[in-house]
């Protein structure tokens, strides 16, 4: 999801090739010259989609490995004569020597580097300068795919992946393997970023929607395939080294992969386009005659086409559009917040927690898939609203039941299960509520603000352990709070969208 939000985030570069071809819409053409060429969807289209798909796997394992790489762990001063406990009593004050409960997992970056006691922040730290990664990732990529296409660098952001994924399983410090870790979310965003623009692209408009939101899918299955490997793979470091190893398998994309014709035809380059709109159309059965006058034509409109430009501030400078941009950017933080930390605080439940995990990320799966309907016939906000709603009752609940692990995971996957609505949803959302011109900012500054709550959510989640009720208050509140900022929002369900500023202020 996410994701993927995540990057499932940066999706405006889509949408600013798409309406580029404004022009071509005004004359009264319901698709553009190169969804005409090649079709909406077709064969070539749904075997570039499953190939991309399959990154998502890698995607979702390393942003949520953190619940096996660093689960929770009983412990006690070596010198001690106490039982393995959770809690550091004030005897543990100077222990340099603990011992750990190894009864579920032998070896986790806690006990291999005393994440305990006074060090135990390290082990959030961690996890927050992961999303502060895909943050770094998802910018550097986006602008790179901008300036030299999708296709390479989508091929280096698989590579750096692989190697930093990789050599982060033979870390011999915390300050190396945080390091690497970074290195590795930087990669990470950046495939989610490139992966998703390059989908959008080949996708007609028709089916963009429905594709989109499926695109979440993956991430939700590794998400789901996580527990297997922390099961069987009891070691951070073989459970690290397994989960970056199927890298390897990306590598191939250089030959299978091509680049976004519509990337091209904005570049300027008309006959690499043509080749792989030809390529397309004959997978698809379309003719194939016509395709090299479809590319003149439309690099000729996209070379005459006016373009407006409009500064970052423009988007806090009207007060509907204000408004709006707060609202919908809230929403976005509730979802980083949320979707990453109450998957974290699952991971903390008692209970066994290879379950909880598996039942966590199976219910995300109907989530998505519902996202697709609800959107279509109750539109962005309503369905916004409700789901916010789900996950704000249900974790305000964890509160008021007993303490036993079966209520609190059965109230915590209903909470995920409402941020798997709600993450679908920020996204189409953001992308038709901005207008045109500001439309890069706006997604860029809505996916910064998610990138926040992620980063803060370890510490939240964590807090568990010492004051139970934190977590589930403050998962509880926030997306109750967006929900409300919902009814600044229009619905854009079925609307044009917005060119001017003064079209997105009306």
């Amino acid at each position: 999801m996410n994701s993927e939000c995540e990057y499932r985030l940066n999706n405006s570069n889509t949408m600013v090739l798409e309406l580029e071809l404004k022009d071509v819409e005004k004359q009264k053409v319901k698709e553009d010259p190169l969804t005409k060429a090649i079709g909406a969807i077709g064969r070539w289209q749904i075997w570039i989609c499953f190939v991309i798909f399959l990154v998502k796997f890698p995607v979702a394992w390393h942003q949520m490995s953190i619940i096996f790489l660093a689960p929770p762990m009983n412990f006690t001063c070596a010198n001690s004569g106490h039982d393995f406990e959770s809690v550091c009593h004030a005897e543990y004050k100077n222990c340099t020597n603990f011992d750990y409960d190894r009864s579920v997992f032998r070896e986790t970056i806690i006990s291999q580097w005393n994440l305990v006691c006074n060090r135990e922040w390290l082990k959030s730290l961690t996890q927050t300068i992961f999303m502060l990664g895909i943050l770094v990732g998802n910018m550097l990529f986006g602008h790179l795919s901008d300036r030299f296409g999708r296709r390479m660098p989508f091929l280096a952001a698989v590579f750096l992946q692989l190697v930093s994924g990789v050599a982060t399983a033979f870390s011999v410090d915390w300050y190396m393997f945080t390091t690497l870790r970074f290195l590795l979310a930087v990669a990470t965003g950046g495939t989610m970023v490139s992966s998703f623009v390059l989908i959008m692209e080949i996708i007609g408009t028709r089916y963009r929607e429905t594709v989109g939101i499926l695109y979440q899918i993956p991430f939700n299955l590794g998400h789901l395939t996580l527990p297997l490997f922390g099961y069987y793979l009891r070691d951070w470091s073989t459970f690290q080294l397994a989960i970056s190893l199927p890298s390897v398998l990306f590598l191939s994309y250089y030959f299978l992969l091509p680049e976004s014709p519509r990337w091209l035809l904005t570049a300027g380059k008309a006959k690499e386009a043509t080749v792989i709109m030809k390529t397309a159309a004959k997978r698809n059965g379309l003719p194939t005659d016509n395709i090299e006058s479809s590319t003149q034509k439309i690099v000729a409109e996209l070379s005459t086409a006016k373009k407006e430009h409009a500064s970052f501030l423009a988007l806090f400078r009207t007060p509907k559009l204000r408004a709006r941009t707060i609202a919908i950017c809230f929403n976005w933080f509730v979802c980083g917040l949320c979707f990453f930390g109450v998957s974290q605080y699952i991971g903390h439940v008692s209970g066994n927690i290879f379950t909880n995990v598996a039942i966590s990320a199976a219910i995300q799966v109907p989530g998505t898939i519902i996202s697709v309907y609800a959107n279509r016939v109750l539109g962005r906000k309503v369905t916004l609203i409700s789901s916010n709603c789900v996950t704000g009752l249900s974790c305000l609940l964890i509160m008021c039941v007993p303490d036993t692990g079966a209520y609190h995971l059965t109230l915590g996957c209903i909470g995920l299960w409402g941020m798997s609505l709600s993450f679908a949803t920020v996204y189409l959302y953001a992308g038709e509520l901005f207008p045109t011109v500001v439309r890069n900012s706006g997604v860029g500054l809505a996916s910064t603000v998610a990138r926040i709550g992620s980063m803060v959510a370890p510490f939240i989640a964590t807090l568990r352990v010492t004051y139970f009720w934190i977590p589930p208050l403050a998962f509880g509140i926030v997306p109750i709070i967006g929900a409300g900022l919902c009814i600044l929002l229009p619905d854009t369900r079925g609307k044009k969208l917005p060119d001017t500023l003064e079209e997105g202020e009306a």
